[in-house]
């Protein structure tokens, strides 16, 4: 079963007594991955295991649900916001979905939007922290994707919500995309609801409850983020504005993790989109895969294919398509000026 298979599944876009089967077949799974997640977590709320700390702080950013919440624009986001303040971060991250000990795409994006800033991975993110402050001593730490990983202290912990699907189908894995339970919230120091600006106001106000029934404390911890395109960048580094493609008949092509998110973001950015292929989160690109996409581009008699940063830096021969720049901010100024201090406090 692939990615959208498993989504239109969980979600109940699919019908039919397979699939109920199906789903009552992942929700007794779900129930045994409850119950490491609730022992893991225990053992760390008891102290029988204990964080283990670096000389700097620590900021973590991280979600609740698998993939798709903006957390590589966010985390670029808040490494500018700490420059600004005259820090000298580091980036630590797992490295998931790495090929061969290179670099994965997180980190190539990373490298792009942030260039100059280090960057460590290693399964362990206390190793990758040690590692940081031997090879550029940074004054302060960001973790990338790390809410689950409770081995590394961290003095500001930062859940990213997405709000065009905030709760993963209300389910743990794998009945839903839920990595914890909600009450799991009451370990973030704050909430960031992104893509709040594809959501109506109702249905920000309902996630923003539901986060505060779980977790009381973050009531006034909520901030609203959007991802704002700022124009497409090809392959060879070339830049173009939105209004040079807008207009323009185009195919997408995206492996992450929210890609109806990414086709929204195209469409209210003029584009005419002819066909989407979606591949799973982290895809690694064969040349027979770029093959099959310029053939549909031609099929379909679109002008050029759209892509994410993501999967730009993974496309072999990837000087022909365009991948859309976004950037992360702030709805609300007096939210934004609220989230720097957060981060000058750190």
């Amino acid at each position: 079963m692939n990615e959208q298979a498993f989504r239109n599944l969980v979600s109940k876009k699919t019908t039919g007594l397979w699939a109920t089967m199906a789903r009552s077949g992942l929700g007794i799974l779900s129930l045994g991955y409850r119950s490491v997640i609730a022992l893991r977590n225990s053992m760390f709320d008891c102290g029988l295991r204990k964080p283990r700390r670096v000389a700097v702080p620590v900021i973590s950013v991280g979600n609740l649900t698998t993939g798709g919440t903006g957390k590589t624009p966010v985390v670029a986001m808040i490494v500018e916001l700490l420059v600004q303040q005259q820090r000298r971060p580091a980036i630590v991250s797992r490295g998931y979905g790495s090929v061969d000990g290179e670099a994965n795409d997180e980190k190539r994006v990373l490298e792009r939007i942030c260039p100059g800033i280090p960057h460590e991975q290693n399964r362990s993110r206390f190793h990758a922290a040690e590692s940081a402050l031997q090879a550029s001593s940074p004054d302060v730490i960001v973790m990338d994707d790390g809410f689950q990983h409770r081995q590394l202290h961290r003095d500001l912990n930062i859940v990213l919500i997405d709000a065009t699907n905030p709760f993963g189908y209300g389910s743990l894995l794998p009945r839903g995309l839920l990595r914890e339970p909600l009450s799991s919230l009451q370990r973030a120091d704050l909430v960031l609801v992104t893509r709040a600006d594809m959501v109506l106001e109702e249905g920000l106000s309902s996630i923003e409850q539901q986060v505060a029934r779980s977790a009381p404390h973050l009531a006034n911890r909520i901030y609203r983020i959007a991802f704002r395109p700022t124009g497409f960048i090809s392959g060879a580094g070339q830049r173009f504005s939105l209004t040079d493609i807008a207009g323009q008949s185009v195919i997408l092509v995206s492996g992450i993790g929210n890609p109806e998110a990414f086709e929204s973001t195209c469409r209210h950015c003029g584009l005419t989109i002819a066909g989407t292929q979606w591949f799973p989160d982290h895809h690694h690109y064969s040349p027979d895969d770029h093959a099959a996409i310029q053939q549909m581009r031609q099929q379909l008699g679109a002008t050029h294919v759209v892509t994410t940063l993501k999967d730009l830096v993974k496309l072999p021969g990837s000087g022909d398509f365009l991948a859309l720049e976004i950037a992360a901010g702030f709805q609300d100024e007096g939210q934004a000026v609220a989230f720097r201090i957060a981060l000058k406090n750190v």
